[in-house]
């Protein structure tokens, strides 16, 4: 097997070290393991949450060799797999160490160098766009199913996922006037950093038939100025992961929250940052439990946990 020629000069000595493992990777695999990756890859390396839990969804588990940190679903794959670190912080040489035969990765994988050799050795690179809607979502799901060689999988999946979004539409019909809510990633000071226009926050609301706050702000940006005066959400949907809670204390005493419904009705709920923006094919049951937090007052039914494998779905809190 062919590399690209890399100019020695255009790549940092880490990185020559990486190539010189991709070199005995391939030859260490021997013809039966080309032999196997002609018909389909065996050695999947699954970089994005949505890659992960759309893998184990298809079944292919025994196919996954190692997993990013964002890949908490199923809980299984992070107790199980080797982890390549942060998706945006990857690690020629890391990732080579695998031998993957095949690396599925989300878009803003990174950093930009580190993708760069990557995609100039052997092995091949896809990057998927991350989704944001229930065409995205399927998109994802039957793209992982062509690389990986099972797209008859994907179809069934997909149909399956399909469903689900259809009976969260029927749900969503039946909520009133959407209420507006703020989703808070993480805290700066006193200043919240709130999810604004066009982040995955504000697409997970408009699944679950909720308003978004904070419009104002593009990004996920602080909560300050003149963007958030006014603002007077119902809710305050918050993650209940250790890295980015924030206690129920610190919140109220936020000035960008001070006075508003939200605070004053202690309407503070927490999810788990993976099941809520990673848009796998648990997306409609997230849009689901969203709302049932905002909504406690219509007991919307569960959907069908076609894409919940074996490990539990993690559940939505909160005191409505």
């Amino acid at each position: 097997m062919m590399l690209r020629r890399i100019p020695i000069t255009s790549v940092p000595a880490r990185v020559v070290l990486a190539m010189g493992l991709l070199a005995l990777t391939v030859i260490g695999q021997g013809p039966a393991a080309h032999a196997a990756s002609a018909t389909a890859p065996q050695r999947i390396l699954a970089i994005g949450g949505a890659v992960t839990e759309t893998l184990y969804a298809l079944g292919l588990e025994d196919r996954v060799v190692a997993v990013d940190t964002s890949s908490t679903y199923p809980p299984r794959a992070l107790a199980e797999k080797p982890n390549v670190g942060y998706m945006r912080a990857l690690s020629p040489e890391g990732v080579l160490s695998v031998g993957p035969d095949l690396i599925i990765a989300l878009d803003g994988a990174g950093p930009p160098d580190a993708v760069k050799v990557l995609k100039s050795a052997a092995i091949p690179f896809e990057t998927l766009p991350e989704a944001r809607d229930e065409a995205g979502v399927l998109a994802t799901i039957r793209r992982v199913a062509a690389l990986a060689g099972v797209p008859e999988r994907g179809e069934v999946l997909a149909g399956e996922v399909a469903a689900d979004f259809a009976a969260l539409a029927q749900l969503r019909a039946r909520l009133p006037a959407p209420r507006s809510v703020v989703f808070v990633l993480s805290a700066s000071g006193t200043a919240p950093v709130v999810g604004g226009a066009g982040t995955g926050a504000q697409a997970m609301f408009a699944l679950a038939g909720v308003s978004n706050a904070m419009t104002g702000l593009n990004g996920y940006k602080p909560a300050v100025g003149e963007a958030v005066l006014g603002a007077d959400p119902y809710a305050i949907v918050l993650m209940k992961d250790q890295n980015h809670a924030v206690s129920d204390a610190a919140v109220k005493a936020m000035p960008a929250f001070a006075g508003t419904s939200a605070i004053e009705a202690g309407r503070l709920y927490r999810m788990d940052g993976g099941y809520l923006l990673s848009f796998g094919p648990r997306t409609p049951q997230a849009a689901r439990d969203l709302a049932a937090l905002i909504y406690p007052e219509l007991a919307l039914p569960p959907l069908p946990a076609h894409a919940a494998n074996a490990a539990s779905t993690p559940s939505a809190t909160g005191t409505p």
